[in-house]
């Protein structure tokens, strides 16, 4: 068996699972509503509060499958439940990020600004204090769609590994190397 996929999920006071005969699994709780297509032989089984995953033979195919939807769903539990926040940081001289509403605006070194669209689905703060690197919050309940948007932001200027400036995640450390200086 596979250590993940067996593993059972506890569903938390007010969240309600429901899996439609076409195996879309739907979770409902206190912060929104996630949905997922699971594949058809897997079986999804929800019993006094524990949602469990049952593969139905030893495939190699189907131990994969197994552990992946186990993980999507504890994944979409946990959203609901709690949700899931990411945290960028602006490191450089002139970069700045302002947000109207859902629309994100960088200045990130580059001769013209970059405006993103942040899904409908994610909420977007940023927060500017002197003496501070710019922060971008983003925040929301499908943690797929919030590591594709960071990701997709830090993907403007990847952090250089010379002075360290770019985008990049708040917990993330980036290693420097030396330079040609260092080598004389």
């Amino acid at each position: 068996m596979s250590r993940i996929g067996k593993a059972p999920i506890k569903l938390a006071t007010g969240v309600t699972v429901t899996v439609s005969p076409a195996n879309e699994v739907t979770v409902k709780g206190p912060k929104g509503e996630l949905k997922k297509d699971i594949d058809r032989e897997m079986k999804i089984e929800v019993k006094d509060g524990v949602l469990t995953v049952i593969r139905p033979t030893e495939q190699i195919r189907h131990k994969a499958l197994h552990g992946l939807y186990r993980a999507l769903l504890a994944n979409m539990v946990e959203g609901v439940t709690v949700g899931y926040k990411k945290q960028l940081e602006l490191v450089g001289v002139g970069y700045k990020a302002v947000n109207n509403g859902q629309l994100l605006d960088l200045a990130l070194g580059y001769s013209h600004n970059i405006i993103i669209e942040i899904p409908k689905e994610l909420k977007v703060a940023t927060l500017t204090e002197k003496g501070q690197n710019p922060k971008i919050m983003l925040e929301g309940i499908d943690n797929q769609l919030l590591g594709q948007v960071a990701a997709k932001i830090r993907s403007l200027r990847k952090p250089e590994p010379y002075k360290g400036k770019g985008v990049r995640y708040s917990d993330e450390v980036v290693r420097k190397k030396a330079g040609k200086s260092a080598g004389k």
